[in-house]
């Protein structure tokens, strides 16, 4: 959460730190804000408006200059106000010396604030992100970069931030811990961002920073030290971070983009795949798959019903014991360690701290087996997972997961028909048709995708609701979960989802002709089950809107709504069944006028806890 980037350069870099903050505002966008060094002293420009506000103040009032930060918020410590946008300038506003952005959160910051005080300085904010601030105006000894590496060692918790002093032109001090950073080398000038997607157009050439690292970003040169104080040198990647993944083309939203960009990203992440192989998620597969004989999951939000999904993939198919844990709840209790067990984390940035924590702990109980599955090859995950499969949903913007998930499906998927072929549990017959059926996915979600008529109609009656159920059995349970999530992530319609067999155990006390009730229904083995969960809520006045599979035998009439998919998809189906859900709860934002890119409250990247 939170976005930062940074510049030292020989020409105007503001263009270069708006643009930056356009591309991470996905991460947060409370406020926003811009400090400059200018003739010899420290300017910036905040506002509570988005970026693009921010710019316009920026173009009014001619700011400008050759170092800087910037820094896009998602509030922790401090409402969403102007006094509390970043950066924070210390020891004041008038007479500016240090200018600071920080992300993540300082645990310790109401003893430093006090501690402070009692020196004279004087607070505007509510942020614990004003502490670091003034911690290092305090400490200030003439070298930025010498007092950074000493203030952070007196920060509890988890930040990133970047640092620049109106003594010292042409330098930026960054340092990361628990939250991601990296730096930007460019010709005679460099740059420091919260991701390189930040800097696309601006310099490919990548270093990823790594826990307790201190930069000095110079003209010329960049100085790294590692939380002992030791110079290192960290590999320079080329990471060509596309800036066309940030353009909308002729779609209205991000999401309703991503959402319609499954097909090709689904395919993405299956190319290649001309076989079912351990080696699939990394050298030494085999062995580790081998030699486990159960299945942790580690996740959160969407990711962690992707979790839920393939607990039924793999216990069904590869027979292996599977448990999912929410990632920011494991790590807090008591659990019974299996070095036999394979740790699974699964995460669309790999940033995710709550899950980075969670594996930590796995492994500190000695559970050495991990693997990620996760977007971003170069995240702290897939460094911190010994195994990984990276899916290829590319940059996803809207803050609802959409193409992040579906591509996650399709990995675990993959997991499990492999955790099934190295348990001899996988015939030649069964894995040709997994394969098939798989290769076909695009397909049959583009077809998913043409009920988009059909779904608008719908959303229009959900637009004048304030509530809603979703229903699914089996393995289209977190199915509805995750439905029911992004319902109420995008439109504010509060959405619940239940198992169908516990309708009658308490959520039909909930069902009237006002509760829309959201009902999956495949034809599958629960299907006859399902339809009696269905006369329940229509014995009781409610309104069913049922997505059913084209041969199920679920025929309209009155107070039942029914979609068809256009085909029965095994196993597969929840990816299929999952798309004319995210289409419900886009449309339904839509016809509510909500800002469905850019939800309340809400930000794409959570790295902090």
């Amino acid at each position: 959460m939170c976005g930062i980037v940074g510049a030292v350069a020989q020409r105007n870099i503001t263009p270069i730190l708006v643009e930056g903050l356009k591309r991470l505002e996905y991460r947060g966008y409370d406020s926003c804000g811009v400090a400059l060094h200018l003739d010899g002293k420290l300017q910036r420009s905040r506002s509570t408006s988005r970026v693009a506000d921010l710019e316009k103040q920026i173009n009014e009032g001619g700011l400008n200059g050759f170092t800087g930060i910037a820094h896009t918020r998602w509030a922790t410590h401090g409402a969403p106000a102007s006094h509390n946008a970043h950066p924070h300038f210390s020891p004041s506003e008038a007479a500016a010396r240090i200018a600071l952005v920080h992300n993540g959160i300082i645990e310790n910051h109401d003893e430093l604030r006090a501690e402070l005080t009692a020196l004279g300085y004087v607070f505007t904010s509510q942020t614990d992100t004003e502490v670091i601030a003034h911690l290092v105006d305090h400490m200030y000894n003439g070298d930025l970069f010498d007092t950074v590496q000493h203030a952070v060692k007196r920060l509890h918790g988890a930040y990133a931030i970047a640092v620049f002093c109106r003594e010292e032109p042409h330098r930026v001090v960054a340092a990361r811990q628990g939250s991601p950073l990296i730096v930007g080398i460019g010709q005679g000038e460099n740059f420091v961002a919260s991701d390189a997607m930040a800097l696309a157009g601006t310099t490919d050439q990548i270093i990823y920073l790594e826990e307790g690292d201190v930069v000095d970003l110079q003209l010329g040169r960049t100085w790294i030290v590692d939380v002992d104080g030791k110079q290192v040198n960290r590999e320079v990647k080329t990471v060509h971070a596309h800036t066309g993944a940030a353009e909308l083309g002729p779609y209205r939203h991000f999401m309703q983009k991503e959402i319609f960009e499954q097909p090709r990203v689904v395919g993405d992440t299956l190319e290649g795949v001309t076989g079912v192989m351990p080696e699939l998620f990394g050298d030494g597969a085999y062995k580790v798959f081998r030699e486990i004989d159960r299945v942790l999951i580690l996740a959160c939000g969407t990711s962690y019903y992707a979790g839920l999904t393939a607990k039924y993939w793999i216990e069904s198919i590869a027979k292996v014991p599977v448990s999912v844990e929410i990632a920011s709840e494991y790590r807090y209790r008591d659990s019974v360690p299996n070095p036999k067990t394979l740790v699974v984390t699964i995460s669309q940035s790999g940033e995710t701290a709550d899950t980075i924590a969670a594996l930590k702990h796995a492994r500190s109980l000695g559970m050495e087996h991990t693997l990620t599955i996760c977007n971003v090859s170069t995240s702290a995950m897939v460094r911190e997972c010994k195994l990984s499969y990276i899916t290829r949903a590319g940059v996803e913007v809207g803050v609802a997961s959409t193409k992040a998930f579906t591509t996650q499906l399709s990995a675990l998927f993959l997991l499990t028909l492999s955790l099934a072929q190295v348990n001899g549990l996988l015939t030649e017959e069964q894995e040709s048709a997994h394969l098939k059926a798989m290769r076909h996915l695009p397909s049959a979600i583009a077809a998913v995708l043409a009920l988009e008529p059909q779904i608008i109609a719908w959303a229009e009656e959900f637009a004048r609701k304030e509530n809603a159920l979703f229903l699914g059995r089996g393995m289209h349970y977190p199915i509805a979960l995750e439905g029911a999530l992004k319902l109420k992530e995008i439109s504010y319609i509060h959405a619940e989802a239940y198992p169908a067999g516990e309708l009658k155990h308490g959520p039909l006390a909930l069902v009237t002709d006002e509760m829309p009730v959201v009902t999956i229904a495949p034809n599958d083995a629960l299907l006859e089950k399902l339809k009696s969960n269905m006369q329940e809520v229509r014995a009781r006045g409610g309104q069913l809107y049922v997505f059913a599979d084209v041969d199920s035998r679920i025929t309209s009439g009155d107070g039942v709504h029914v979609i068809r998919l256009p085909e029965h998809y095994g196993q597969l189906s929840p990816i299929l069944h999952v798309v004319a859900l995210q289409l419900l709860a886009y449309h339904t934002a839509l016809a509510r006028g909500t800002d469905v890119d850019k939800p309340r409250n809400l930000a794409k990247s959570v790295t902090v806890e």
